[in-house]
C-alpha cells in the first residue's frame, strides 16, 4: 500500500496531489512550511495521519478518505495563523447545529437537570446548585468552558462540589451540549468521603435510657433492629407490618428497592407500642431529614458521644449482619441494597473472622471416617458432621 510524506522518512513518500499525481516544487515546498501536514502509513492499513513537523509526533485523523485528511489538516494549519477568529469560527460552525449552544451557561444546565428529579434526590440536587463554588462557572457559557474553569471550581468546593460537577458535564454530554470531556474522569481529584462508624451497643443503650421522648426512643430502637435509613424508618406505616406473623416491608425511597424481613420479639415489642393505623411515627415522619439528624447529634453531644449520627445505624446493623455469619444476600435484601459493593462497603469493619480452610478439611475427614454428612447452619461458620 502506497504512503505519502517527506522523501527519505522510513515508509513515508511524498503525498499525492487531488488530481493524482505526485506532489513535487512548489507544493511541497509550501507543505513543508507548515507544521502540520497530511502523511500516509502503509503499514497502518493505509489510514491517513496528522504530522507535527516540529515534534515529529503523527496523530490518526480517523478517514481513509485524503480530501477529508488534507481539510482537517488545514484547518489545523488555519487554526494557528488566525488565533484571533477561531472562536468566532467554531461558534458560528455551532450556532448552526443548535442555536442554544452558544448561549447555554451551566446556570440553564442546573435548572434543566433537576426538572427529571423527584424526591429526596431533588432535594439534595436543590441543596447542592446553591453550593458557592458553582458561582465560579454559573454564568459562563457551557461550550467555551475550559478545564482551569472546572479545576477552580473544585478547589473551591468540597467532597460534594466533586460528585456533582461530574453529574452536570456528564449530563451535558449525554444531551450533546458538550462536544468532550472539559476535565476528563481521571483529572477530576479522588472522591474521599467523611469516615463513617456503627454506633455501638452500649452508647445506643445510652441514649435509649437517657430519651424521655417515646415517639423518639421507639424511633431509635427501631433504626438498631431494623437498619434502615432514618427516612425510611421515620416513614414507616402500621400497613407496612404484618401483625398475624410478624414482618414488615417496603420500598426504599431512595431506589425504590424492596426491603424487609421478620421481625424479632424485642423490636416487635416496640411495634405494639406504636399505633396499629397510619404512621408509626406521627411527628417524626413530618419532621424534615436535617431536623431529624440534628435532634439526634444534639443527644449525642450531651452524652459525650462523638463520630456518630443517625446513619451510623445502618453501619451497625451491616457490621452486627457480617459478624453473626447472617448471610449477604440476607442483609442485602433487608437495607433494600442491590449492590454487593454498597453493602460491602457499609459492613467492613465487621471483626468477624472466616473459618480457615484447616477446620473445614478436618470436619470433612470427621464426616468421611463416620460415614455421615456435613451442616452447614451459617455461611461464616464452621461445619458440623451431622
Amino acid at each position: 500500500m502506497e504512503a505519502c510524506g517527506i522523501p527519505g522518512e522510513p515508509g513515508i513518500t511524498p503525498c499525492e496531489s487531488t488530481s493524482g499525481g505526485v506532489a513535487q516544487g512548489p507544493y511541497l515546498k509550501q507543505s513543508m512550511k507548515e507544521r502540520y501536514r497530511v502523511v500516509r502509513l502503509g503499514s497502518r492499513n493505509g489510514g491517513f495521519y496528522c504530522k507535527d513537523n516540529e515534534t515529529g509526533s503523527r496523530t490518526s485523523l480517523k478517514t481513509k478518505d485524503r480530501k477529508e485528511a488534507e481539510r482537517l489538516v488545514q484547518h489545523k494549519n488555519e487554526a494557528l495563523k488566525n488565533s484571533h477568529i477561531n472562536r468566532k469560527i467554531g461558534m458560528a460552525y455551532l450556532s448552526a447545529v443548535d442555536p442554544k449552544l452558544v448561549t447555554r451557561i451551566w446556570d440553564e444546565v442546573m435548572a434543566d437537570i433537576i426538572l427529571d428529579k423527584q424526591g429526596p434526590t431533588l432535594h439534595r440536587w436543590k441543596t447542592a446548585i446553591k453550593d458557592e463554588a458553582f458561582d465560579l462557572i454559573r454564568e459562563k457559557v457551557v461550550v467555551t468552558t475550559i478545564a482551569d474553569d472546572f479545576l477552580a471550581v473544585l478547589r473551591a468546593g468540597t467532597v460534594s462540589t466533586n460528585v456533582y460537577l461530574r453529574r452536570l458535564q456528564n449530563h451535558c454530554l449525554d444531551l450533546g451540549w458538550l462536544p468532550v470531556h472539559i476535565l476528563p474522569k481521571k483529572k477530576f481529584p479522588k472522591i474521599k468521603h467523611k469516615e463513617q462508624r456503627a454506633i455501638t451497643w452500649d452508647e445506643h443503650s445510652r441514649i435509649i435510657a437517657r430519651e424521655g421522648n417515646p415517639e423518639r426512643r421507639d424511633y431509635y430502637e427501631l433504626c438498631w433492629y431494623f437498619g434502615g435509613s432514618q427516612s425510611d424508618v421515620a416513614s414507616l406505616h402500621a400497613e407496612d407490618l404484618d401483625y398475624a406473623r410478624p414482618g414488615f416491608s417496603y420500598d426504599r425511597m431512595k431506589t425504590s428497592n424492596l426491603s424487609g424481613c421478620r421481625i424479632g420479639p424485642r423490636a416487635w415489642e416496640v411495634i405494639l407500642r406504636r399505633p396499629r393505623t397510619g404512621p408509626l411515627f406521627p411527628y417524626l415522619i413530618t419532621v424534615r431529614e436535617a431536623d431529624r439528624a440534628t435532634e439526634f447529634k444534639q443527644r449525642c453531644q450531651g452524652l459525650g458521644i462523638k463520630g456518630v449520627t443517625l446513619h451510623s445505624y445502618r453501619y451497625a446493623w451491616a457490621e452486627r449482619s457480617a459478624n453473626n455469619g447472617y448471610p449477604e444476600r440476607y442483609a442485602q435484601r433487608v437495607l433494600g441494597q442491590g449492590s454487593k459493593i454498597a453493602h460491602r462497603a457499609y459492613a467492613k469493619k465487621a471483626q468477624k473472622e472466616l473459618p480457615s480452610l484447616e477446620e473445614y478439611e478436618e470436619a470433612m475427614r470427621q464426616a468421611d471416617a463416620s460415614g455421615k454428612i456435613l451442616v452447614l447452619e451459617h455461611e461464616a461458620e464452621v461445619p458440623k458432621v451431622a
